[in-house]
């Protein structure tokens, strides 16, 4: 495994007990109630674009996490299966949602990750951003692998926004690849991330054979949308 991978694992498992200060703007991420209002009414436009799915029976959830979006997944489907790569991350999903429609926690690495089922619905968020250029490719055509015929992918990622991190976070080019990353006890990391044109991921989703759409909010998210014909 290259090191640039094998840094970013230690990172987000490091992470797992302070992941949702991040998404619920706690800590060194409150940015005021202004900003902090503008970050959560572009997660309503996020939560209402994958309620408009409907429902499904069968979910798989990539990079589940600590279920900030698994608990959204619960409103869509009858059976829900969530991989991550870290049993933290696990421990606190199963802890917060405790529900019955999980039909199954693994915990697995995406990059060696393979399908061996066909789902409904393939979802995964702030996940792709963190995938090497090299390997996105390959991994969009294992994503396409596990979607059943007229099933459906959703995936949500960032957009380049100085304020949707950490106060002590200083990014300034969006067309990098690495950014460093601190931890509340100032450790830091350097780990993957990469922004992507609406353009650009339509036309990665089109290659491996999504029918797809991808759209912005105001400032801080992509998401997309493709159907497995």
């Amino acid at each position: 495994m290259i090191k640039e991978v094998q840094e970013q694992i230690a990172y987000y498992n490091a992470r797992s007990q302070e992941y949702d200060e991040w998404f619920y703007r706690i800590g060194r991420y409150d940015r005021g109630l202004e900003q902090n209002q503008r970050w959560f009414d572009e997660v309503d436009i996020l939560k209402s674009a994958l309620q408009n799915i409907g429902k499904v029976n069968s979910i798989l959830e990539l990079a589940c996490g600590t279920g900030i979006w698994t608990q959204e997944l619960l409103k869509l489907g009858a059976r829900i299966t969530a991989i991550d790569a870290f049993a933290e991350m696990i421990a606190i999903n199963k802890k917060k949602l405790n529900d019955t429609k999980i039909f199954d926690y693994q915990q697995v690495d995406l990059f060696s990750w393979q399908p061996t089922t066909q789902y409904d619905l393939v979802f995964f968020s702030f996940w792709l951003s963190h995938v090497s250029p090299a390997q996105v490719d390959e991994f969009l055509t294992k994503v396409y692998r596990a979607v059943r015929p007229d099933g459906k992918v959703f995936i949500i990622d960032s957009c380049f926004d100085a304020t949707s991190t950490a106060k002590d976070h200083f990014f300034e080019n969006e067309k990098a690849i690495y950014q460093r990353r601190k931890l509340n006890n100032g450790q830091e990391y350097q780990i993957y991330k990469i922004y992507y044109q609406p353009n650009v991921l339509l036309d990665k989703l089109t290659q491996v054979g999504f029918q797809a759409s991808v759209k912005q909010t105001n400032n801080y998210f992509i998401y997309a949308e493709g159907m497995k014909l």
